[in-house]
């Protein structure tokens, strides 16, 4: 099973390329507020019980991707506080010797990812919208630019969603 782990700072285009990504590929699109509006619909964001299911439930889907023989799945994630130190080893632990894992970052220069944060299209997933309350969870630390080494780092500021997907299949042959 290929995991195409896609992330970056909310308004990036993660969801967008997912999308793209999935045409192209055929693989199902797992995207972050799946888990978090579940979730969050019971526990409060960041209490203990719903930063443990959460990534109980991230954790359950990639193996049973990996378990049921799921040519590839596309998840989309932030960085930010309330994810445990040890999310990455363990969803590379999970996926294991029965896949492999893409690590994909995204990044999108200032001005055009505040005018992301604005669109509508966020406001239908719970997506962050607002651009204060972005730049507070910025100036904060409570969400962050991190990088993994083994990742594709694509700045898309000014690539479409459909040129963005088609950079991931050629770096990685898909």
């Amino acid at each position: 099973m290929n995991l195409i782990f896609i992330y970056g700072l909310p308004g990036v285009g993660k969801l967008t390329v997912a999308k793209e990504l999935s045409k192209l590929t055929n693989y199902q699109i797992f995207h972050n507020h799946l888990t978090v509006n579940l979730v969050g619909s019971i526990f409060s964001f960041g209490s203990e019980p719903f930063t443990k299911l959460r990534e109980e439930i991230w954790l359950r889907v990639f193996d049973y991707a990996c378990t049921y023989q799921i040519n590839g799945l596309i998840f989309t994630f932030v960085f930010e506080k309330t994810v445990s130190d040890t999310f990455i080893e363990n969803a590379k632990k999970v996926v294991g010797e029965r896949g492999k894992v893409y690590f994909v970052e995204l990044i999108c220069d200032g001005e055009q990812l505040l005018e992301r944060i604005k669109d509508e299209s966020r406001k239908s997933y719970n997506k962050i919208s607002d651009v204060t309350k972005f730049n507070k969870l910025i100036k904060d630390g409570l969400i962050f630019n991190y990088s993994i080494n083994s990742a594709l780092k694509i700045n898309n500021t000014c690539l479409s969603p459909e040129e963005t997907a088609r950079k991931i299949t050629e770096q990685y042959h898909f």
